[in-house]
């Protein structure tokens, strides 16, 4: 970036002051120089006209044909600029957000049904998978809070370039959606290579056109699908791709549709499937007319009947191409996110962490979305910053080279249960140690107990019958100490002081089906009041599992029925304070009615206690449990 021979503008990293500098002028006058960007406290400020803002459509062309009408699709792109990029050479770096759901949606897609009589897994031969070494979604709402104008107020006149595009297959693009595959990622990265002169780009009639305006350097953010698009194209490592800002992302499709061999569904959007997104995205009139060819070849790859991770699945998992992000990333989740759930951030924060690609992480107490732009977090040195703050130093650090010490900051940002955040070393919590807490039963059908040391005497066995097309979760896990036919529950004694969670829970249960081929496997780890308290339990964290998956989420191995198992599947992450004077509970149970197919009623598991347990990170370890 040149500066300007006429104002020298300098702003100091801490203190936020700004020290004008005007030189002599020069002997000789020449053409004006092109602007530059003003910093304060390390922050670009909005000095350029957004009225005058030049806004733009090019369609830019992939190389790819997912319509197979033999002509390469383009995709749309709207750009926004301050004007200064076109009257004094000012050259700008790019914030980027594709999106799917820019425009002519199908509203009303008509969802399949999730009653079954038997579970589709039922019956079926054993067979071995073969997960590919290759290498969801969004709720509705999405696509009416995705409306164009919230970049591009708030960055043109921080001197940025704001590009929001339209997904291959929707919109004003053409093609056909393929709901987070290869061809997707493609043709996002196609508007990341045009815009670094190594795509083309045409006018709406025809002309080429070039982005001769920008620096080349881009920034990728959005939320749910339109966080998850920068995902998808930072594992391609293209060039000139900087950071990414993922909110409430998806790492892989399989983790948001499925769970360790089981259909799972989004949080409220039972029946949902990649067939019913790519429907939704496409529109009826292209979903039903020259894309029905297209997404019926999804139905039958997705595979609902054994819920198998697949070359499918492999496809849309970017978890194994962490190793080729070359661009920082920003990772913002919502810890009661259960529409993409948390899995999603903790997956792939793991796989940036062993690839060691620069990163922070932004940890909410909300569900699917972003934490508002006014949340606020104290730093240890006393400063605070709010998370909109946070983002726009974020990008000025990466995108304009500001040296404002945001990488210099703690790499975790948490909010805490009491609304309040505080900032940590990394997450999980680097304190965070695993206990094991084994569950005890004296009795065939009273509610048990957990402990951390040794387990009572006596090996009872305990059963329930499945009934959760009927009964919902909630009354599952109400009455911690009574006895109730159609779950387990197992609590530990009344916590001594505050317990934290930080990491994977994971269940280790020993388990038989007595009178079916199959069935759901659900627990639940809540936090639960003192005995005979009438405080509301508060689920804390979920998992799922299909039994026929025990050995691996690709492979599918028939159960023999009244044989005991052991079964062992992580629960979806989490970070969460157990208070002092509550209890850590654990409730076991098949169908779970908010997430899972939803088979008919009377399926009965028979748990082994004495050889069960759930491993929990406890920060601090197990001296830190006091039980």
């Amino acid at each position: 970036m040149r500066r300007p021979r006429r104002l020298v503008l300098l702003s100091t990293t801490l203190t936020g002051a700004l020290i004008l500098t005007a030189p002599a002028a020069p002997a000789i006058a020449g053409p004006t120089p092109p602007p530059t960007i003003v910093v304060s406290d390390g922050m670009t400020q909005p000095v350029f006209s957004f009225a005058d803002a030049i806004e733009q459509r090019v369609f830019v062309q992939t190389p790819l044909d997912t319509d197979h009408d033999g002509r390469l699709d383009r995709v749309a792109i709207d750009i926004s600029r301050p004007a200064e990029t076109a009257t004094r050479g000012f050259k700008v770096p790019v914030i980027f957000e594709h999106s799917p759901y820019r425009k002519d949606t199908w509203g009303d897609v008509p969802y399949p049904s999730v009653l079954v009589d038997e579970l589709p897994q039922n019956g079926l031969t054993s067979r071995d998978g073969a997960r590919s070494a290759a290498g969801g979604e969004t709720r509705r709402a999405v696509a009416k809070a995705n409306l164009p104008g919230s970049l591009d107020d708030y960055y043109v006149p921080r001197g940025y370039a704001v590009v929001l595009g339209q997904s291959i297959g929707t919109g004003d693009s053409d093609g056909c959606p393929t709901s987070g595959d290869r061809a997707e990622t493609l043709g996002t990265k196609a508007v990341i290579d045009w815009l670094n002169g190594r795509a083309r780009g045409f006018d709406a009639n025809g002309a080429p056109v070039t982005a001769d305006w920008t620096t080349g350097s881009v920034g990728m953010t959005g939320v749910s699908y339109n966080g998850t698009l920068p995902n998808m194209v930072a594992t391609t490592g293209v060039k000139g791709l900087k950071t990414i800002i993922p909110v409430s992302a998806i790492s892989s499709w399989y983790d948001y549709y499925r769970a360790n061999g089981l259909v799972v569904a989004p949080g409220t959007y039972q029946g949902e499937d990649t067939d019913i997104l790519a429907q939704y995205t496409a529109g009826q009139a292209r979903a039903e007319g020259t894309c029905a060819d297209e997404i019926a070849e999804i139905t039958r790859e997705q595979d609902r009947v054994t819920g198998d991770y697949s070359r499918f699945w492999a496809e849309r998992d970017y978890l194994d191409g962490a190793r080729d992000v070359k661009a920082s990333v920003f990772v913002v989740h919502g810890l009661n996110d259960w529409n993409v759930k948390t899995e999603n951030f903790a997956g792939w924060w793991d796989q940036l962490a062993r690839y060691d690609v620069p990163r922070k992480i932004w940890l909410h107490q909300g569900g699917h979305g972003g934490p508002g732009s006014g949340a606020t977090v104290p730093l240890p040195d006393g400063r605070s910053w709010t998370y909109k703050q946070t983002e726009n130093r974020w990008f000025d650090y990466w995108l304009w080279r500001v040296p404002n010490g945001i990488m210099d900051e703690p790499t975790a940002v948490v909010q805490r249960e009491n609304r309040s955040y505080t900032t940590y070393a990394n997450w999980p919590d680097p304190g965070a140690r695993e206990v094991d807490l084994r569950f005890a039963a004296t009795s065939p059908t009273a509610p048990g107990t957990l402990t951390s040391g040794k387990q009572p005497k006596g090996k009872v066995e305990q059963s329930f019958v499945d009934q959760g097309r009927t009964i919902a979760p909630t009354d599952l896990v109400a009455q911690p100490d009574a006895a109730n036919p159609n779950r387990l529950v197992y609590t530990s004694p009344v916590l001594d002081q505050d317990v934290r969670l930080s990491g994977r829970p994971e269940m280790r249960l020993r388990m038989a089906i007595d009178n079916k081929p199959d069935a759901n496997l659900t627990a639940y780890l809540v936090d639960y009041g003192p005995a005979g308290s009438t405080a509301a339990p508060v689920v804390v964290t979920r998992g799922w599992t299909d039994p026929q998956n025990r050995k691996d989420d690709d492979r599918t191995e028939k159960v023999k029925q009244g044989k005991l198992y052991d079964y062992r599947w992580t629960l979806e992450p989490k970070d969460y304070i157990f208070a002092a004077g509550h209890r850590i509970g654990v409730v076991v149970f098949s169908t779970d009615q908010e997430y899972t197919l939803l088979p008919l009623g009377g399926t009965r598991l028979r748990v082994a206690p004495h050889d069960s347990e759930l491993r929990v990170p406890v920060v601090g370890g197990r001296s830190a449990l006091g039980f």
